[in-house]
């Protein structure tokens, strides 16, 4: 919606779009990290991968069509991959035929693409047997990879054999999302016995403090992924995390930092960034930057917990709109790729 137009432009876009080619060369030509984190023939599990929103009609229906759209998105974006349903997500608002629905779709409009799709399959109730439907309908599907919250009130024994049970159902790849006071030795030790343990996406205590250790504990083998916004994403660039999951609006931007940072071009990276968070201090921008974007409808409703990524609540005015068309158009049309 927002692609370039004017001439003025297109060195930049140029540049962007060769760092990302770059980066891509990287991941594909023999990097320890991707050959370490993807079996032969899959897209690797480095880069942005964003955690869906999840779109409803206005009479509280998945919209599958808008859901789609959002791989389209990342597609036309460059963007490495594509997570749903997580706590993003509001995955425990979802039924288990609109968890079956949603993936259906996003795996459909994913084929072909460079994007890669990963399903959550964690259940309500920590219920293993429905867990493992998730993950074998993934595979079924042509799911990229699946990932999976902890169970519920689990102990670390508990977890490791909901997370061997998990591993063992398909060959996907398996990204595991630490919660709570899950440990970095659970964590080595799940990698050490499950062979489709590819990933952890880090959010128990401090990941900055963390993830040097995991990476250590495995010999960089397990990619490591950051959570929590990905506020501090320069920091763990530099610290080597295999990936990041931010909401999707921005994520074409989120990737063109990553790519910039690895092809060497960090100040430009930093910049980069600097504007995704001048941008996100925008009040509302949450809300209204799929919209902005031409992904969701202005009638897109969600089910979400307020306060949890997209919602049209009533809170950002009119007003508010017009701002945040206005600041994606004069500050960040130069650099959007989708």
């Amino acid at each position: 919606m927002y692609g370039l137009k004017a001439q003025k432009h297109l060195d930049r876009r140029e540049f962007l779009q060769s760092a990302g080619a770059f980066s891509l060369c990287v991941s594909l030509l023999g990097s320890a990290e991707a050959s370490a984190t993807a079996t032969p023939g899959a897209k690797p599990l480095r880069g942005l991968f964003p955690i869906g929103e999840t779109p409803f009609t206005a009479d509280n229906k998945l919209d599958l069509d808008c859901l789609a759209e959002e791989v389209k998105f990342c597609n036309r974006g460059g963007v490495s991959g594509f997570v749903w349903p997580q706590i993003a997500s509001g995955w425990s608002t979802l039924s288990e035929q609109e968890r079956l629905d949603g993936a259906e779709a996003l795996l459909q409009a994913g084929k072909g693409g460079k994007t890669a799709v990963v399903i959550g399959v964690q259940a309500i109730g920590s219920d293993t047997a429905t867990s493992l439907r998730y993950a074998k309908h993934a595979e079924e599907h042509g799911a990229d990879a699946i990932i999976s919250l902890p169970p519920e009130k689990a102990g670390d024994q508990e977890m490791l054999e909901y997370y061997k049970t998990i591993g063992a159902a398909t060959p996907l790849p398996l990204i595991v999302q630490s919660q709570g006071d899950m440990s970095v030795e659970l964590i080595v030790k799940m990698f050490g016995e499950i062979p489709t343990m590819k990933c952890v996406k880090d959010e128990a205590g401090n990941p900055l403090a963390r993830i040097p250790q995991i990476q250590q504990a495995t010999g960089n083998k397990l990619a490591v992924f950051a959570g929590n916004g990905v506020r501090t994403m320069i920091d763990e660039m530099r610290l080597g995390f295999s990936g990041y999951c931010p909401t999707v609006g921005l994520s074409d931007l989120y990737q063109a930092t990553f790519d910039l940072w690895h092809a060497g071009k960090k100040k430009e990276a930093f910049d980069m960034f600097g504007r995704i968070l001048a941008f996100d201090s925008i009040q509302g921008v949450n809300q209204q930057i799929l919209v902005a974007r031409g992904v969701f409808k202005e009638t897109t409703t969600h089910r979400q917990t307020p306060g949890m990524g997209f919602r049209r609540d009533g809170k950002v005015d009119e007003a508010q709109k017009v701002v945040i068309r206005e600041s994606l158009n004069e500050y960040l049309k130069a650099y959007l790729r989708a």
